[in-house]
């Protein structure tokens, strides 16, 4: 699915539908920001959530880059991987300066047409000191922090550079704070912020794994830890809230490293990762009344699978940090589980996005017999030889017919929680595909592949 929302001038191009698109993007400014991934069924590049997928995407192919060979996708992920990270790299011009999005989202919205012949205007939007985000410079920096222990043995000098705009990106993000949703509220409309204290954690959870630098960890573990970790409160892992991943990450520290007897933080963060086990599991005492009659985790009504998948794809990863460090149970109000139990509840939810639900219908379009045929993607939507501006490309939109472009691998929304799904172009808050989707069912799906051992250092 990352192939098929991938800007630029594309290399070793699979999908017989995609051309090259926004070639100019950044021009105005002499940047080159012609990569990166468009967001979702439209054309914008929206940093925020572009970077937590590159986040996202790492983490798996860290934890699970073994499953993802044995199946020969290992390639394909690390060259998505890279085609946001370049973008991102080149999003960052200066020190505390960085490009957050790339396009007018009331302009592109006024649109219908496909990425090869778009030719509005495609201003920048950028945070900087007077103008401070927070929140998206410290994504990007956890991004690039995870990127760099990707392609640390094979490319050093290219993981090098994503060490160094980590560093200057979190140390923007940390000295000049404040929310990229007040500093351009435009993006409020869109992908509203609701606080960075998260990511500036998360942020220095990776910066922490990538140097080995004791201050990133004491950074995430005491004083900010005390001020932002939310210790205690299950919360639920999204491209806005990352506490949930934190927690799970730094538990791989308690597992691992050693580092749980001299530091409360430490024990604190593994404690609320428990906790968030404890509610995703429909038997325990404190499960989370937040599901489906089938059995799926859901949370909100606009894009369902978002929070079930990052969910399911925490437990997976958490089952197997137990299983790697012979911990053979956890307590949820008393009463043990095991890693089995929390692998048995992220194939259950994969199971669920597969097509065992209540409509028989798998919501990865291209698996299985049952998919959304009206899935909202412009260029998905579009015939290929179609000759269509901004404005007649909504016959498109509108059409009842089929999708004529299959976007094989993309997730969209999903179900209603009465387990209701209208497959209609027309309808983005179900059958929009988006970047993130993509980066959280690959880190699920690679983690069931098989029962394994997860490596105990990045490094």
């Amino acid at each position: 699915m990352l192939l098929i929302l991938s800007a630029g001038k594309l290399v070793n191009n699979k999908i017989s539908w995609r051309g090259d698109s926004a070639l100019k993007d950044g021009n105005e400014q002499k940047l080159d920001l012609s990569k990166g991934m468009y967001d979702a069924g439209d054309h914008m590049k929206f940093g925020f959530p572009m970077a937590y997928t590159a986040t996202v995407l790492s983490w798996a192919i860290l934890e699970y880059g073994d499953q993802m060979n044995a199946v020969k996708q290992l390639e394909s992920a690390q060259d998505s991987l890279k085609w946001i990270t370049d973008y991102l790299i080149a999003a960052h011009p200066s020190e505390n300066v960085l490009i957050i999005q790339v396009g007018d989202p009331d302009l592109d919205h006024k649109c219908w047409e496909r990425p090869e012949t778009m030719a509005e205007k495609r201003p920048l939007t950028q945070v900087n000191t007077t103008s401070p985000g927070t929140e998206v410079a410290a994504e990007t920096a956890a991004a690039m922090a995870a990127a760099s222990l990707v392609f640390k043995s094979t490319d050093s000098t290219y993981s090098d550079l994503l060490v160094k705009h980590a560093k200057q990106l979190f140390t923007f993000a940390d000295t000049y704070r404040g929310s990229y949703s007040r500093s351009v509220p435009k993006v409020q409309t869109y992908y509203n912020s609701t606080g960075y204290g998260d990511e500036l954690l998360w942020a220095a959870t990776w910066l922490y794994h990538a140097t080995g630098e004791d201050s990133y960890f004491k950074y995430a573990t005491v004083e900010n830890g005390k001020a932002f970790a939310n210790w205690g409160n299950p919360t639920w892992f999204s491209w806005d809230n990352k506490q949930a991943g934190t927690q799970v990450l730094l538990s791989r520290v308690s597992f691992f490293g050693g580092k749980e007897t001299s530091n409360s933080g430490l024990h604190r963060y593994r404690k609320t990762a428990e906790a968030v086990m404890c509610g995703l599991l429909p038997q325990s005492p404190t499960a989370t009344t937040s599901r489906t009659d089938g059995g799926l985790i859901w949370i909100s009504q606009w894009n369902a699978l978002q929070h079930p998948v990052a969910s399911a794809f925490l437990a997976a990863i958490y089952s197997d940090y137990m299983l790697s460090s012979r911990t053979a149970t956890f307590s949820c109000n008393g009463k043990l589980y095991t890693p089995k139990d929390l692998r048995k509840f992220a194939i259950s939810q994969a199971d669920y996005v597969l097509g065992n639900n209540p409509l028989k219908m798998s919501f990865l379009v291209g698996y299985g017999s049952n998919y959304p045929k009206y899935v909202h993607h412009r260029g998905a939507s579009i015939p290929v030889d179609a000759d269509t501006g901004c404005d007649d490309g909504f016959k498109w939109l509108n059409s009842t017919d089929p999708n004529p472009n299959e976007a094989t691998g993309a997730l969209v929304g999903g179900p209603f929680l009465n387990e209701t799904f209208i497959d209609s172009r027309n309808n983005s808050m179900q059958t929009e595909p988006s970047t993130y989707n993509s980066a959280v069912i690959v880190g699920l799906l690679s983690s069931l592949v098989t029962t394994s051992s997860v490596v105990q250092s990045f490094m």
